[in-house]
Protein backbone atom coordinates (compact mmCIF):
# COMPACT_ATOMS: atom_id res chain seq x y z
CA UNK A 1 0.00 0.00 0.00
CA UNK A 2 2.96 2.18 1.05
CA UNK A 3 4.62 1.29 -1.97
CA UNK A 4 1.62 2.45 -4.05
CA UNK A 5 0.55 6.01 -2.64
CA UNK A 6 4.75 6.83 -2.84
CA UNK A 7 4.24 5.58 -6.98
CA UNK A 8 1.57 8.11 -7.05
CA UNK A 9 2.93 10.72 -5.52
CA UNK A 10 6.35 10.79 -7.93
CA UNK A 11 3.93 9.94 -10.73
CA UNK A 12 2.08 13.23 -9.96
CA UNK A 13 5.82 14.69 -9.67
CA UNK A 14 6.54 13.92 -12.88
CA UNK A 15 3.57 15.61 -14.86
CA UNK A 16 3.88 18.12 -12.54
CA UNK A 17 7.29 19.10 -13.04
CA UNK A 18 9.38 18.25 -16.16
CA UNK A 19 12.52 17.40 -16.23
CA UNK A 20 15.78 19.30 -17.42
CA UNK A 21 16.69 22.83 -16.28
CA UNK A 22 15.48 25.87 -18.38
CA UNK A 23 18.45 25.61 -20.12
CA UNK A 24 18.62 21.86 -21.06
CA UNK A 25 14.61 22.58 -21.95
CA UNK A 26 14.53 25.89 -23.76
CA UNK A 27 18.17 27.18 -24.88
CA UNK A 28 18.93 27.60 -28.27
CA UNK A 29 15.74 25.34 -29.02
CA UNK A 30 13.26 26.24 -31.48
CA UNK A 31 9.17 26.46 -30.51
CA UNK A 32 6.44 27.83 -32.24
CA UNK A 33 4.51 31.17 -30.77
CA UNK A 34 1.09 30.12 -30.23
CA UNK A 35 0.01 33.20 -28.60
CA UNK A 36 1.28 37.29 -28.22
CA UNK A 37 0.17 38.93 -24.68
CA UNK A 38 1.16 42.02 -25.73
CA UNK A 39 4.86 43.56 -27.30
CA UNK A 40 7.12 41.72 -25.04
CA UNK A 41 5.48 38.63 -23.23
CA UNK A 42 3.81 35.80 -25.38
CA UNK A 43 3.25 31.95 -25.44
CA UNK A 44 5.21 29.11 -26.97
CA UNK A 45 4.06 25.57 -27.46
CA UNK A 46 5.96 23.94 -24.20
CA UNK A 47 4.36 22.09 -21.47
CA UNK A 48 5.72 24.02 -18.61
CA UNK A 49 4.89 22.22 -15.82
CA UNK A 50 0.96 22.13 -14.78
CA UNK A 51 0.51 24.83 -17.48
CA UNK A 52 0.14 23.36 -21.70
CA UNK A 53 2.33 26.40 -23.02
CA UNK A 54 5.37 28.53 -21.94
CA UNK A 55 4.66 31.87 -21.25
CA UNK A 56 7.98 34.08 -22.14
CA UNK A 57 8.89 37.71 -21.45
CA UNK A 58 11.33 39.48 -23.41
CA UNK A 59 14.43 40.33 -21.31
CA UNK A 60 16.13 43.40 -21.47
CA UNK A 61 12.98 45.65 -22.78
CA UNK A 62 9.71 47.27 -21.90
CA UNK A 63 7.16 47.53 -23.99
CA UNK A 64 4.30 49.75 -23.53
CA UNK A 65 1.41 48.82 -21.38
CA UNK A 66 -1.77 47.17 -22.98
CA UNK A 67 -3.23 44.16 -21.62
CA UNK A 68 -2.75 45.97 -17.43
CA UNK A 69 -6.10 45.37 -15.80
CA UNK A 70 -7.41 48.61 -14.68
CA UNK A 71 -4.62 50.79 -16.51
CA UNK A 72 -5.68 52.22 -20.31
CA UNK A 73 -3.16 51.36 -23.44
CA UNK A 74 0.17 53.83 -22.63
CA UNK A 75 1.54 55.47 -25.46
CA UNK A 76 2.98 53.53 -28.57
CA UNK A 77 1.27 50.08 -26.79
CA UNK A 78 -0.64 48.94 -29.79
CA UNK A 79 1.93 49.71 -32.14
CA UNK A 80 4.17 47.62 -30.43
CA UNK A 81 1.92 44.72 -29.73
CA UNK A 82 0.85 44.55 -33.61
CA UNK A 83 4.68 44.62 -34.42
CA UNK A 84 5.10 41.89 -32.17
CA UNK A 85 1.97 39.57 -33.44
CA UNK A 86 3.51 40.00 -36.87
CA UNK A 87 7.00 39.07 -36.21
CA UNK A 88 6.01 36.13 -33.84
CA UNK A 89 2.51 34.74 -34.05
CA UNK A 90 2.20 31.10 -35.75
CA UNK A 91 6.19 31.77 -36.09
CA UNK A 92 9.46 29.08 -35.14
CA UNK A 93 11.31 31.01 -32.91
CA UNK A 94 14.45 30.39 -31.29
CA UNK A 95 14.61 31.27 -27.42
CA UNK A 96 18.32 31.81 -26.19
CA UNK A 97 18.31 32.27 -22.18
CA UNK A 98 20.99 34.18 -19.96
CA UNK A 99 23.64 32.37 -18.47
CA UNK A 100 22.18 32.69 -15.07
CA UNK A 101 18.66 34.39 -14.41
CA UNK A 102 15.89 32.55 -16.70
CA UNK A 103 12.44 33.19 -14.73
CA UNK A 104 11.21 36.59 -13.33
CA UNK A 105 8.93 36.77 -10.22
CA UNK A 106 5.78 36.05 -12.50
CA UNK A 107 7.71 32.45 -13.49
CA UNK A 108 8.16 33.89 -17.06
CA UNK A 109 10.62 32.49 -19.12
CA UNK A 110 12.90 35.35 -19.68
CA UNK A 111 14.57 35.10 -22.98
CA UNK A 112 16.28 36.77 -26.00
CA UNK A 113 14.29 35.36 -29.24
CA UNK A 114 15.15 35.12 -32.58
CA UNK A 115 12.07 35.33 -35.10
CA UNK A 116 12.82 32.90 -38.20
CA UNK A 117 15.54 34.28 -41.05
CA UNK A 118 16.73 37.00 -38.53
CA UNK A 119 20.43 37.67 -37.30
CA UNK A 120 18.86 39.90 -34.58
CA UNK A 121 16.78 39.51 -31.52
CA UNK A 122 13.40 40.59 -31.36
CA UNK A 123 14.66 42.42 -28.26
CA UNK A 124 16.79 44.20 -30.21
CA UNK A 125 14.13 45.34 -32.97
CA UNK A 126 11.70 46.54 -30.63
CA UNK A 127 14.38 48.95 -29.23
CA UNK A 128 16.03 49.99 -32.68
CA UNK A 129 12.74 50.88 -33.91
CA UNK A 130 11.40 52.54 -31.26
CA UNK A 131 8.65 50.11 -30.05
CA UNK A 132 10.44 49.85 -26.74
CA UNK A 133 12.04 51.10 -24.23
CA UNK A 134 15.76 49.73 -23.05
CA UNK A 135 15.27 48.22 -19.47
CA UNK A 136 18.21 48.38 -17.35
CA UNK A 137 16.76 47.79 -13.99
CA UNK A 138 18.19 44.31 -14.01
CA UNK A 139 21.31 42.92 -15.22
CA UNK A 140 21.85 40.68 -18.20
CA UNK A 141 24.11 40.06 -21.20
CA UNK A 142 23.21 42.21 -23.90
CA UNK A 143 22.07 45.47 -21.33
CA UNK A 144 24.90 48.09 -22.98
CA UNK A 145 23.80 46.62 -26.55
CA UNK A 146 20.12 47.49 -25.37
CA UNK A 147 20.92 51.11 -24.07
CA UNK A 148 23.03 51.83 -27.33
CA UNK A 149 20.22 50.78 -28.93
CA UNK A 150 17.92 53.19 -27.66
CA UNK A 151 20.09 56.13 -27.77
CA UNK A 152 20.41 55.75 -31.59
CA UNK A 153 16.32 55.23 -31.41
CA UNK A 154 15.92 58.04 -29.44
CA UNK A 155 17.87 60.44 -31.55
CA UNK A 156 16.61 59.49 -34.58
CA UNK A 157 13.15 60.03 -33.10
CA UNK A 158 12.21 56.42 -34.24
CA UNK A 159 8.77 54.61 -32.99
CA UNK A 160 7.48 56.17 -29.79
CA UNK A 161 10.49 58.36 -29.42
CA UNK A 162 8.86 60.74 -32.27
CA UNK A 163 5.74 62.07 -29.36
CA UNK A 164 6.28 60.22 -26.31
CA UNK A 165 6.26 62.92 -22.99
CA UNK A 166 7.84 61.67 -19.81
CA UNK A 167 4.01 61.64 -18.15
CA UNK A 168 3.29 59.08 -21.02
CA UNK A 169 6.38 56.90 -19.93
CA UNK A 170 6.21 53.73 -17.28
CA UNK A 171 6.59 54.60 -14.00
CA UNK A 172 9.74 53.43 -13.34
CA UNK A 173 11.01 55.01 -16.94
CA UNK A 174 9.87 58.18 -15.70
CA UNK A 175 11.93 57.99 -12.19
CA UNK A 176 14.96 57.46 -14.77
CA UNK A 177 14.16 60.47 -17.07
CA UNK A 178 14.27 62.05 -13.97
CA UNK A 179 17.46 60.93 -12.51
CA UNK A 180 18.50 61.92 -16.10
CA UNK A 181 17.43 64.97 -16.43
CA UNK A 182 19.01 65.90 -12.94
CA UNK A 183 22.14 64.66 -14.20
CA UNK A 184 22.62 67.27 -17.24
CA UNK A 185 21.72 70.22 -14.68
CA UNK A 186 24.39 69.37 -12.66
Amino acid sequence: MILLAVAGVLSYQRVKTPFGTDHERYHNRTFTCIHVVDGDTFDIDAVDGMRASTRVRLWGVDTPETVKPGTAPMHFGPEASVYAKSRLLGQRVRIVLAPDRTRDRYDRLLAYVYPPDSQSTLNEDLIEQGFAYADPRFPHPWRERFLQLEERARKAKAGLWAAVRPEQMPEWRQRMEGRRKDAATR
